[in-house]
């Protein structure tokens, strides 16, 4: 399911528990990769790694999950407003 010929015909993998996906999901993609949470009523997206606590304050943290996760957020957006145009 997450090897790379699988992910070539896909757009999404829907995972039915948090620890399905992530450990694959990391391997693949550990800075770039985020979570969706589906079916609420508000947006929700975050970054798939932890806080970094370790190197807090070192400008060591890469930040490209933060990022990915707020631009992946403003589409999902988007997308909604798009869609309640339509209704």
């Amino acid at each position: 399911m997450f090897h790379k010929d699988a992910l070539k015909k896909v757009d999404a993998n829907l995972c039915m528990f948090h620890d399905q996906a992530l450990i694959p999901v990391k391997s693949i993609d550990f800075y770039g990769s985020i979570n969706y949470t589906a079916g609420l009523s508000f947006i929700r997206t975050s970054p798939d790694h932890g806080t970094a606590f370790d190197i807090a304050g070192e400008n060591k943290a890469n930040n490209s999950s933060l990022i990915n996760a707020i631009n992946y957020a403003q589409m999902i957006y988007d997308q909604r407003i798009k869609y309640d145009k339509k209704l």
